[in-house]
């Protein structure tokens, strides 16, 4: 059964063609600067690769325009629109609604809608994909798979915050959690290697967005990010924690607003706002290895936080039996793993250099043979997941 995954964002769409029987991905592409100067990179199977400067104003188009690439003579993948059988949409946010994955109805866009003040950025593009496709391929199934779902099975301690429990009940103010389908995929594919029936993972999702979650028995039982993606860790713009008393210093100091001050800690902080240089932490560490002084304590407080919530959730899971790094800085950047996992031999964590500095995009064992808690590097798939939650709810 071919589905078709798409992740709508504000100016930007991705999308994959996956068999969810075989787990082939049959095409796969991204669409950005939609609204200004699109462009489309579109990869095909046999590893044929396409990059079409390709004006789309709108996002309609640019559905239409990779529908059409699909079916092209030229660029043929699939014979025909009608051999796909549904399509499959990330949501980012689910609030306290939606525990697991879902048919699309009018009631559930409803629902979604009403979740918009939580997600704001994200959720009204979420919804834009999904009500695209009902009109442009009416007579295809949609799917909602939601990045909070995961997280559901926080218990209540983990997920409250200390302020009064009335703006909890009447206004949703809780930690929901993100990168869910990441962290699931990630932590089974953990437990199929360890093979044992009780577990307690630690998954670092590493990436310009970084979320780490603490796995017991394949649930989340807590995680980084909160009501927002903007909680936990230090990020590629994202600051991460701070003291709550920063924002109305800051806003008094610099004569800020509401927006200027979410946009000030979500786009130009973390990463980039500490080294001055770049969100990419590729060009980080190339120039603190070139000797900039602020670019090795950029490294050196994001390697210390994420220390930080290894050490938090081995107390809560009351022990480690693996760490996972994943997505594109927890698979690519040995160096940020060798340093988080640096002096936690109390733990019994250690890491073995030469296979921590090896190059592979399959799941690889990164823990030297002393080391009592696995260490692995796990590349992540969030849209084979989405795939297979809407080929399991459509077949």
């Amino acid at each position: 059964m071919l589905i078709f995954v798409l992740n709508a964002g504000s100016s930007s769409l991705k999308y994959q063609l996956i068999d969810a029987e075989t787990a082939e991905v049959k095409a796969s592409g991204l669409c950005e600067r939609i609204g200004i100067d699109g462009v489309m990179k579109h990869q095909i199977a046999e590893h044929r690769k396409l990059e079409i400067d390709q004006p789309m104003p709108t996002h309609k188009e640019a559905i239409e325009f990779v529908l059409d690439i699909l079916t092209h003579d030229d660029t043929k993948v699939i014979s025909s629109i009608d051999e796909i059988s549904a399509i499959g949409h990330r949501v980012v946010h689910g609030g306290e609604h939606f525990k697991k994955s879902t048919l699309v109805n009018e009631e559930i866009i409803k629902k979604i809608e009403e979740l918009i003040p939580l997600a704001p950025l994200h959720n009204p593009a979420n919804l834009l994909g999904i009500k695209i496709c009902q009109e442009i391929l009416p007579d295809k199934p949609n799917v909602a798979v939601f990045d909070t779902a995961f997280h559901q099975t926080m218990p209540e301690e983990n997920y409250l915050y200390a302020v009064p429990h009335e703006d909890y009940t009447e206004h949703h103010l809780r930690k929901y959690g993100f990168h869910g389908t990441s962290h699931y995929f990630v932590s089974n594919e953990a437990i199929k290697i360890l093979n044992k029936k009780d577990t307690k993972i630690v998954v670092c999702h590493l990436g310009n967005g970084s979320s780490i979650c603490a796995v017991k028995n394949g649930k989340s039982i807590d995680t980084t990010m909160g009501l927002t993606p903007l909680e936990g860790l230090m990020m590629g713009t994202r600051s991460g924690n701070i003291d709550a008393g920063v924002i109305p210093y800051l806003m008094e100091k610099k004569g800020m607003d509401t927006h200027q001050i979410i946009d000030y800690l979500n786009k130009k902080s973390g990463i980039l706002g500490i080294s001055g240089i770049s969100s990419d932490l590729r060009d980080v560490i190339q120039a603190s290895q070139e000797g900039d002084e602020r670019a090795t304590i950029c490294i050196n407080m994001l390697c210390n936080r994420i220390k930080k919530y290894i050490c938090s959730y081995a107390g809560i899971l009351g022990g480690i039996d693996a760490i996972c790094f994943t997505a594109g800085i927890g698979e690519n950047a040995s160096l940020i793993r060798e340093k988080a996992c640096a002096n936690l031999g109390f733990l019994n964590i250690k890491i073995d250099k030469k296979r921590n500095e090896e190059k592979s995009s399959n799941n690889r064992l990164i823990s030297h043979d002393d080391s009592k808690v696995k260490v692995f590097v796990i590349p992540t798939n969030e849209e084979l997941v989405i795939a297979k939650d809407t080929y399991a709810l459509v077949k």
